[in-house]
Parts: structure tokens; C-alpha cells; sequence
């Protein structure tokens, strides 16, 4: 296993308010590497005296600081030499990716890569926005505005921390919000790295903050009433959790939660594109990511085929080491969420499913994470592993009588996130997907693509990122009306 080594500039440090400042207390998070399971390194943990007065910056640099009235090119300045320093450190953002999460080298580079693009499609974005836009009225004259919401509280999960926590630190920070980011505690490193960027972009004092802290103090953070928005990106049952607390006490929230997004294959569909499609959708991050389509809907006729290609590319798929760049897939980040998913198999198995492939640990890879790629064939839509979200690389093949009953079995599902048809008939493609319910839908692919909308229906969550809609979810709409 290869031992790269991830160096953080203030590794005894916290990241409050524009400073990094020593931590309340002597705790600390070890990182674990999932592809040995040994201890690479340590980061300081946020407590509640670190969180209190990351939130203290945050409220006095909105209520008085210059951030919320600098004018928008003057932000987006200093958004883009944010950009320019992460654009320096990719390398060492990859590298910090795959220490923590254990993807693989070559997808992180390649996530990497295009982070400050992010940042520069926001401040394009930003510059057509309508904050203000004059409207006629009787008697006078009205101006709607649209102005920073005001102190953000963004939690962002293990999974992709870099780029779900830009998609909601650059339009709240470009429209004039402040901030404080809380990363998940098994995966602070891109984050702090991130937080070294800033450092050096420019941002006033109290603008940003990005503490990692566990759940407890994530708690504290979202009950604040100094905070006015919560933005959460993670599993359904959390989310419902911290909605509550918000509508409680009436603050703003947007929530991007889980999904179980099926793949409806088309019998016109050629099944040697359709497969490594599949896979590479299935298996981002070992199956670790909300939009993976693991659900695969096709007709009797076609079953047998498709569920025998699909074992064979699956069975094909080269694990191992995350640093070593032949590999197609890492593992899994943590024990716990190993035992989670080898507890689905043993689920899908009882009710019924045939493993076609995979299963099981892999066999020469004692150490850390690893679960091998899995093919369910004979699941139904009522199984467990058909309508939870299992996390990981196992994805469920169901058969479907028509289409008629492929589009209700898609929609047989409390999620509503992302969805995929696979046909070569463009009409009957988009005749199906105005029926499907989820927030994105794609022929032939994938379907979430950086800096359009993201989110979904039902309970995959409220509001969109990573489009122009994003900064509706951290404005306040405001009527400036003058009599004749």
C-alpha cells in the first residue's frame, strides 16, 4: 500500500473566523486510512467553546464587518483568487481525498481538478443574477431585492466534502453571507486544506469558517439561534432531524439527502454500452455516493443477459490499493460502513435475491476496508435492498413487465434524487423521464452534472445546488416600495 503523505500547514490549528486559532481542548480526530486501516495522522476536533466562537465571528462580520457590503465584484475577487490557490493545491487535495476516503487516486485527481471551477461557474453566474429588479406598481414604484440571508451553518458529509461543501460556500458567500463549515470527522483533510487556501484569498476577518467537529457539536451548531440558515448535505434520517430543528425555531434550511436511483434499461438499449455505463455509475467511490444508480430496472426478455454482462463486468473490476493508479476501486471508509453493507447482503439473500457476483470480502486484502463489487439478480422492489439505501457497491436488478411498469417502479421509492434511461430513442426517452420523479433524470448516463441544479424530490431532500438556483436558497427577498 502506498504511504503519501498529506501535510497540513497549521495541523495543531483550527480555522475560525480568518485565523487559525488553537482548539479549546487537547482532542483530536485520528485519520484512518481505508485501504490499511493504520492511523496516517491527527487533526485537532472542534468543541463547543471552538464552535461558539467560530458563530461569534460569523455574527459580528455580518452584522458589522465589510463582507455583506462589499459590492458583488469585489466579492467575486476575492472568490477567484480562492480559486487560483485551490487550483495550486489539486495535487495535494487528491491526495488527502484518497488518504481519507480511500477513492481511488485517479478519480480523485480528476475531482480535483475541476474544484475552482466550481468557484468561477458561481461568479459567472452571480454576475447575470437579479438581485434587485425594479417593478411598476400603482402609485409609486417598487424594487424587489434579494439580499444575503445571513449567518450559514454548512454541514457537509464523508463522501465528496470538497465539492458539496463548495456548492454551498460559493453562492452564500458570493451573494454576502459568513459562514462556518463543519466537515464530517472522518474526512476533515481536503477541508482544512481548503480553509488554507482561503486563508491566502483574501476574505475579511469572520467571513469563513471551517471547523471539523463531531455530531454532538454539529448539533449545538444547527440549534444556534445566532444562525440563520442550515445547510445540510447527508443521510435522510439526519436531515429529517436537523429540519425539525430548524422549523422549530423557524430558521432557513435546505437539505440534500439520500437516494436510491434506478436505471431503467429500454429493450433498444445496445447492452455493450449499457454495462460499463452501469458500472462506472454504480461504483463511484465504491458505491458511496447518494446518486449512484443502483437500481436496475429491465425488461423479463432482457434480464437474463443483462444480469450475466453485469456479473462478468463486475466480477472484472480490479480492487485494491486506492494510491496505485491501475486500480478500478478502493474501499469502503470505515469498518462500520462495511458492516453495513455485508449486513444488506446478508438481508437481500434471506428475502430471496441471487447473488450473481461478488459478496463477500476479497480474498488477499486482509487489510483495511474491502468489499467486493455485488450483482443482486431476483430482487423485487419490495426487498429491503431495493428500497434502502445500502451506501456501497451492491446494486439490485428487478425486472419489469412494460413500460408502464418500469416508470412505477422507479417511482416505487421514497427517494427522489436521480434517475437514468437507457434507449437510443430520444422522444421515448424524453416522453419517460416527464415522468419519473426525481430531481435529475439522463439518457444514456449519469445524470448529475457539475454546476446544473442538484437535489431531488420526496425524501431526497429540499432545494437545489450547483445551479443559479442555489442562490435563492441563501437570499432573502425584500420589497422596497415608494409612493408617488
Amino acid at each position: 500500500m502506498s504511504q503519501s503523505v498529506v501535510r497540513l500547514k497549521h495541523a495543531d490549528r483550527l480555522y475560525i473566523g480568518g485565523e487559525w486559532l488553537p482548539p479549546s481542548t487537547d482532542r483530536r480526530f485520528e485519520i484512518v486510512h481505508p485501504g490499511t486501516a493504520d492511523i496516517r495522522l491527527s487533526v485537532p476536533e472542534a468543541r463547543e467553546a471552538d464552535m461558539d466562537r467560530a458563530v461569534s465571528s460569523a455574527r459580528e462580520a455580518f452584522d458589522h464587518g465589510a463582507w455583506p457590503r462589499m459590492s458583488l465584484s469585489e466579492r467575486c475577487a476575492c472568490m477567484l483568487h480562492w480559486a487560483d490557490m485551490l487550483d495550486a493545491r489539486a495535487e495535494d487535495l487528491a491526495v488527502a481525498y484518497t488518504t481519507e476516503i480511500g477513492a481511488t487516486i485517479r478519480s480523485t485527481r480528476q475531482n480535483m481538478a475541476y474544484m475552482s471551477s466550481l468557484i468561477r461557474h458561481g461568479v459567472k453566474l452571480a454576475e447575470a443574477f437579479a438581485f434587485e429588479e425594479e417593478m411598476p406598481v400603482p402609485g409609486g414604484k417598487a424594487v424587489v431585492t434579494k439580499e444575503p440571508v445571513g449567518v450559514v451553518a454548512a454541514i457537509v458529509p464523508w463522501n465528496f466534502p470538497a465539492h458539496l461543501g463548495l456548492i454551498k460556500m460559493v453562492p452564500a458567500l458570493i451573494v454576502g453571507c459568513t459562514m462556518v463549515v463543519k466537515p464530517s470527522p472522518e474526512a476533515p483533510l481536503d477541508m482544512i486544506l481548503m480553509a488554507e487556501c482561503a486563508d491566502l484569498a483574501g476574505f475579511p476577518k469572520g467571513v469563513l469558517s471551517i471547523v471539523q467537529a463531531d455530531r454532538d457539536v454539529g448539533d449545538r451548531l444547527i440549534r444556534d439561534l445566532r444562525v440563520d440558515k442550515v445547510s445540510f448535505t447527508g443521510s435522510t434520517a439526519a436531515g429529517r432531524h436537523i429540519g425539525a430543528v430548524c422549523m422549530d425555531r423557524v430558521a432557513r434550511v435546505s437539505l440534500e439527502l439520500g437516494g436510491k436511483s434506478p436505471a431503467i434499461i429500454l429493450d433498444d438499449a445496445p447492452m455493450e454500452a449499457v454495462v460499463p455505463r452501469l458500472v462506472r455509475m454504480s461504483t463511484l467511490i465504491s458505491g458511496q455516493a447518494c446518486m449512484s444508480l443502483t437500481r436496475v430496472l429491465v425488461s423479463e426478455a432482457k434480464a437474463p443477459a443483462l444480469e450475466e454482462a453485469l456479473a462478468a463486468a463486475y466480477a472484472a473490476i480490479r480492487i485494491g490499493d486506492p494510491f496505485d493508479e491501475t486500480i478500478d476501486m478502493g474501499p469502503l471508509i470505515n469498518a462500520r460502513q462495511r458492516d453495513r453493507v455485508e449486513g444488506y447482503v446478508a438481508t437481500g439473500t434471506r428475502q430471496g435475491a441471487r447473488i450473481a457476483t461478488g459478496g463477500r470480502r476479497p480474498t488477499g486484502l486482509d487489510a483495511g476496508f474491502f468489499f467486493e463489487p455485488t450483482v443482486f439478480a431476483g430482487v423485487t422492489n419490495d426487498m429491503t435492498i431495493a428500497q434502502e439505501e445500502i451506501f456501497g457497491p451492491v446494486i439490485s436488478v428487478i425486472r419489469y413487465r412494460d413500460e408502464g411498469d418500469a416508470v412505477a417502479l422507479a417511482n416505487d421509492t421514497p427517494y427522489g434524487l436521480n434517475a437514468a434511461i437507457f434507449t437510443e430513442d430520444a422522444d421515448r426517452f424524453r416522453d419517460m423521464a416527464g415522468r419519473i420523479r426525481a430531481g435529475t433524470v439522463a439518457q444514456n448516463a449519469l445524470g448529475p452534472q457539475i454546476n446544473m441544479p442538484f437535489g431531488g424530490f420526496k425524501q431526497s431532500g429540499i432545494g437545489r445546488e450547483g445551479g443559479v438556483e442555489a442562490f435563492e436558497l441563501y437570499t432573502e427577498v425584500k420589497v422596497i416600495y415608494q409612493a408617488a
